[in-house]
């Protein structure tokens, strides 16, 4: 099995290439390093002195994940570096903002793309002691590559829905037999972990979610702070992390239902994908309201007051949006897309509303409700209906963002238990 989709892979390269070219017409990310994805290094390696950590965060919400496990990698660890891989632009951007502060211990690369051969140049260029995959990344010749080369395989922060799961099984051989490859699994949840074992990996461990140990940058502090500042004393909905088709439902309850809203409430719409902030912009315009992109406001002065909606058409500054808000709607829960995660707006003590579709976080959805730190809604008029309740009702609100705050407060732990189950894995790879 593995070796048909090793050959499905090459065949498949001259398209996969094509298409990276044709994204870079909007992305121009996707033009570039392209050696990378193909296994091919220029440059001279880290040097082998120092043991390498290889960390996989595929796109934008995995390495915002990873920051406080490779902050803790870096200060547990403080002769190593870490070599961290994405698969997207937005992800490789995201990362360099990140981790700016670390400088040359660590380093950013794409993921060659799974077959033995460039997995292989990777693993030979940056000799890593270990490799830590990001919450759902598994790749069959990376992990059977790896297993050849002693680098032990951890999936950290790992989660799987039963939807996930099902598709898993459907492939049958293939990967069970990277499930088995995989040396360690840290799960979020008994649910998860119960699911994972399904699979056949030979060892999970529960250690909670890494989400939860994510500390607020005071950079991001400062912007939103600034942001805030230009916004006055307006009331702000933000809509984060929003996914095609949900904008057009919102930008629609919001114009029909703004009576029901404090006066100037202002919507913060933040899409999930760069680019399409193009299409949002006109979406906003057809729906007969003033737009701002986040990109030209002048922070040094007063937002104008005829802008309906503020576009954030901005990276790395999802912290910035969550902290200039009042109340914060969770994107990707609208639509069946299995929602996004809460956390973040839950640490900053906002209240958050999520949509009925949260099969990718569904754990802990369920325990911010039940906390009465977030509401559920059914649709996107019901969730203007609730942000209406809370901005209305400055105790109201003021409450429900405690208690979102402390159900954050109350999970946090899992990057310690993570990094306590690794050092007999690092030892091992040493040869120790």
């Amino acid at each position: 099995m593995r070796l048909l989709y090793t050959l499905l892979w090459w065949l498949a390269l001259p398209l996969v290439l094509a298409r990276l070219w044709l994204r870079g017409r909007r992305e121009p990310g996707y033009r570039q390093h392209w050696a990378e994805r193909l296994g091919l290094y220029g440059k001279a390696a880290p040097s082998a002195a120092a043991p390498v950590l290889w960390v996989h965060a595929v796109s934008v919400g995995e390495t915002r994940a990873s920051e406080p496990l490779v902050d803790a990698l870096l200060a547990a660890y403080p002769d190593s570096r870490v070599v961290l891989t994405h698969m997207t632009p937005t992800g490789r951007e995201t990362g360099r903002t990140l981790f700016a502060r670390h400088g040359a211990r660590l380093v950013q690369s794409y993921l060659p793309y799974d077959t033995g051969l460039m997995v292989s140049g990777f693993i030979r260029h940056f000799k890593p002691s270990v490799c830590i995959l990001m919450e759902t990344e598994v790749w069959p010749n990376l992990i059977a590559t790896c297993g050849r080369r002693g680098v032990p395989v951890v999936l950290a922060n790992a989660r799987l829905s039963q939807r996930s799961l099902g598709k898993a099984q459907r492939l049958g051989a293939l990967i069970r037999a990277a499930a088995q490859g995989i040396t360690l699994v840290a799960a979020q949840t008994e649910a998860d972990a119960a699911r994972v074992r399904s699979l056949g990996v030979p060892r999970v461990e529960v250690t909670g979610s890494i989400k939860f140990d994510v500390v607020v940058p005071p950079a991001a502090l400062a912007v939103g702070a600034a942001l805030r500042a230009a916004i006055g004393a307006r009331p702000v909905l933000l809509c984060a992390s929003t996914r095609d088709g949900e904008e057009a439902l919102i930008l629609e309850a919001f114009r029909r239902d703004r009576a029901v809203l404090p006066a100037k409430t202002l919507l913060l719409i933040v899409p999930r994908h760069p680019q399409r902030f193009d299409d949002v912009e006109k979406m906003i315009g057809w729906q007969g309201m003033n737009v701002q992109r986040r990109s030209t406001i002048d922070t040094g002065a007063p937002l104008a007051s005829h802008i309906d909606v503020v576009l954030g058409d901005s990276m790395g500054e999802m912290f910035a949006y969550y902290d200039v808000c009042d109340v914060a709607f969770v994107g990707g829960s609208l639509l069946p897309l299995g929602g996004q995660n809460l956390i973040e707006p839950a640490a900053l003590g906002k209240p958050v509303l999520i949509g009925p579709h949260t099969f990718n976080f569904e754990l802990v959805t369920q325990e911010a409700v039940v906390a009465g730190g977030a509401v559920r809604v059914v649709d996107a008029p019901e969730m203007m209906e609730q942000a209406a309740r809370l901005l209305n009702d400055a105790q109201a609100c003021s409450a429900m963002g405690a208690r979102a705050l402390a159900f954050a407060s109350q999970h946090r732990g899992a990057t310690a238990r993570t990094l306590a189950l690794l050092p007999p894995l690092l030892r091992r790879a040493a040869g120790d």
